[in-house]
């Protein structure tokens, strides 16, 4: 008998797998931090013979050669791709043995024209389980525009063609186990539930419910934005990453934390975002430690940029460097700990904290700005009468284009409003962080329109 192991990310939305025999294992879109693959491994007392990857991957940087050279396994690549190191290249219809477990290669194009899937099957069994990668998600696809807008239309018919033939080359028992759809802004469309088969795919994924014409024009119509940095990570995996460096960032004292805000560099807060609004460290930038935080700085920061850190803890620094090294931050160039008031060499900030119900309650009565920092498509679906809308990722370089007068800065949930609004307070604005659930906007009364 076998067993797949999970390896969940779930900052990133993603899943890597190890699957094995109780001897001999395969390891499936490891990422960076290879530690966590190594000790399931370790865990299960099994060999890793082999390092798979679906696909040249849009949103992480990989953790495959580095995981393949620590545990002596081979490399499997797409044969189709370009790659910058040595690889064990594989086609359509090739077979990958490891111990008793046998791997038939399937090219699934559409998420990336070379991407493959896995079938897996036990000494020369059906078929029991099967690596999709970003093709077949639970009850959806991977996105078909990461490559170019040019091929987005190709792709996206390709992708239905590949997940049509995993459902017409595999049982309904076989298991589904998908890379991207826990978050990942590399779905199509939100996956649904937490497990599934290729017969329940058959009831509900997307593209094999519906016909062809019709996938891809709704599928097209509904991408969303997706986070910048994604356009680095492409090239950094078709180089060869090696392992990211999370030792220990140098300590910064109060008089180096203020150089570098002072030069332009960026100082991110990790602590709880309400707490950095009460206290923080003037010119700093609030993006707090949590599952999407490694998404939502490296969409934010301008790439390449220095980068600090401010923490409660050592731990909690360490555990900011670990997601940053998974999307290719590699270098952090300073780390503090401790109270504001000692990093903060007298000049500390603050700023003021509401509800959507403390926007409500001075609806009209004074002059305010409110400023509305979720993605194009949230805002078309619906927002407040007279608000700015400017995305988060675009607010640095474009604060200048907001009228003047103290700012109401909202998202979703309050994340996302609470980096606008420190980027807000770095520039000298005087801004209140919406901390609120955005469908208690319309609740409380406020006027949520969908016109321009």
């Amino acid at each position: 008998m076998h067993e797949v192991v999970t390896i969940e990310t779930r900052g990133l939305g993603d899943r890597s797998y190890l699957a094995h025999d109780g001897a001999a294992a395969v390891a499936v879109d490891p990422q960076r931090d290879i530690d966590r693959m190594l000790d399931a491994a370790a865990t299960a007392g099994v060999r890793i013979t082999h390092v798979l990857e679906t696909h040249i991957h849009n949103d992480y940087v990989t953790g495959g050669l580095a995981l393949a050279r620590a545990s002596g396994a081979a490399y499997v690549v797409a044969a189709a791709e370009e790659v910058g190191f040595s690889r064990t290249g594989v086609r359509d219809g090739d077979e990958i043995t490891a111990g008793s477990l046998t791997l038939t290669v399937l090219a699934t194009p559409g998420h990336t024209p070379g991407h493959l899937s896995y079938v897996l099957r036990e000494a020369g069994g059906e078929p029991t389980a099967v690596f999709t990668g970003g093709s077949m998600l639970f009850g959806a696809v991977g996105r078909t525009d990461l490559i170019s807008p040019d091929q987005a239309e190709t792709l996206t018919r390709a992708q239905y063609n590949s997940v049509r033939r995993l459902a017409a080359e595999l049982p309904d028992h076989a298991q589904v186990y998908p890379t991207h759809g826990f978050g990942s802004f590399c779905s199509a469309t939100p996956a649904i539930g937490d497990s599934s088969t290729i017969g329940r795919e058959r009831l509900s994924n997307l593209a094999l419910i519906t016909d062809e014409d019709t996938f891809v024009r709704n599928l097209l119509a509904g991408l969303i934005a997706y986070p910048r940095y994604y356009a680095h990570m492409g090239p950094a995996n078709r180089g060869g990453p090696g392992l990211p460096d999370l030792s220990a960032p140098r300590r910064a004292d109060a008089t180096e934390i203020r150089r570098r805000i002072d030069v332009g560099e960026w100082v991110v807060d990790l602590r709880q975002r309400r707490a950095f609004a009460h206290s923080h460290v003037s010119g700093t930038v609030s993006v707090e430690l949590g599952d999407p935080f490694a998404t939502y700085l490296g969409w934010t920061i301008p790439w390449g940029t220095p980068l600090s850190l401010i923490g409660d803890s050592p731990q909690q620094v360490s555990d900011a460097q670990r997601q940053l090294a998974r999307i290719g931050i590699d270098r952090v160039e300073a780390a503090a700990v401790g109270p504001v008031g000692d990093l903060a060499l007298g000049r500390v900030s603050a700023y003021q904290v509401a509800g959507f119900e403390g926007l409500a309650r001075t609806w009209g009565l004074n002059a305010k700005v409110v400023l509305d920092v979720r993605r194009p498509d949230e805002w078309e679906a619906g927002h407040l009468a007279g608000a700015v809308h400017i995305p988060f990722w675009e607010l640095e370089r474009r604060a200048g284009e907001l009228p003047a007068g103290e700012t109401w800065v909202h998202c979703a949930s309050g994340f996302r409003a609470a980096i606008g609004a420190s980027l807000l307070d770095r520039a000298g604005r005087r801004v209140v962080h919406v901390d609120d659930d955005w469908e208690r906007a319309a609740q409380l009364g406020l006027p949520v329109t969908t016109q321009a």
